[in-house]
């Protein structure tokens, strides 16, 4: 029979707790390696999670994505003004908001930009972004501004209705989510792979989704079976036809039953602390 110490625990391990961050300056301590590991690891797998493969369920966007939006609307390239390079897109989001790889940004440009990857652009290209065989010319040749559709998704962050958050060095302030006048996320779907995790949602019509969130507005209560009337299927931008209809029933009653348990267990979202042995 195990032996409980004075503090009542039965024969467990009490956990090594590192030093805070400048507690001891200046000096070196030892720390338990595979403990370190186990919280750093977290921390990454967290980070890279909400950042790389899952977009905001508000405004259905990732960060490079809202950057890339905000930062567009900041220079003024509205639909009824001319197309600029995109490097100078690339340049300024990357110099004040999204402190990684210019590739990285231009990619995501692109992708916004292609009738054939999003249901609904939200960025007019000008010049070679690519095809469903060859990717898309180099940021110099290429030009863009802000396609109409992504003016909802922007107008009116400047009049208080969403918070601003410091930008990677804290000299600016960016959007932490957008004031998206329509539901983008299930519009233009999404997709993304992060640590363990991988995002893949299906697009839709806009005008189907605008009459189904109608009709959730004056009746919150509607069953699945009543908003698939107004949503009968996913709506992909290069066409096709879906086999099997069962399909589509049991892929929205999966979300919606994930949708529920969300509500209800809010760690299903939330990396929260797992032992060390887990």
């Amino acid at each position: 029979m195990a032996k409980a110490d004075a503090k009542g625990t039965t024969g467990s391990k009490k956990k090594v707790v590192g030093p805070k961050p400048g507690e001891f300056p200046g000096k070196i301590v030892d720390v338990d390696v595979s403990s370190e590991m186990s919280d750093s690891f977290l921390e990454y797998a967290y980070s890279v999670i909400y950042s790389r493969a899952l977009p905001d369920a508000r405004d259905g966007l990732k960060p490079v994505h809202r950057r890339i939006l905000h930062q567009m609307s900041e220079m003024g390239l509205r639909p009824d003004k001319g197309h600029v390079k995109s490097a100078r897109v690339v340049g300024e989001v990357m110099g004040k908001l999204h402190p990684h790889g210019d590739g990285a940004i231009y990619d995501a440009l692109v992708r916004m930009a292609q009738n054939f990857s999003m249901r609904l652009p939200l960025v007019d290209g000008h010049g070679n972004f690519g095809s469903l065989d060859a990717g898309p010319a180099a940021m110099r040749y290429t030009e863009a501004r802000l396609a109409s559709s992504a003016l909802l998704m922007v107008e009116e962050t400047d009049e208080n209705t969403v918070d601003f958050g410091a930008n990677y060095d804290g000299q600016i302030l960016e959007p932490l989510v957008l004031p998206a006048a329509f539901p983008n996320l299930l519009v233009n779907g999404a997709t993304g792979i992060a640590v363990g995790m991988a995002t893949n949602m299906a697009p839709h019509n806009l005008g189907e989704v605008i009459a189904a969130a109608k009709h959730l507005i004056e009746n919150p209560n509607a069953t699945l079976k009543q908003l698939m009337k107004f949503v009968p299927a996913p709506d992909f931008p290069t066409g096709g036809t879906i086999i099997g209809k069962e399909g589509i029933l049991l892929g929205y009653r999966d979300w919606e039953t994930d949708r529920k348990s969300t509500r209800l267990n809010s760690s299903h979202l939330k990396l929260s602390r797992m032992p060390s042995s887990a």
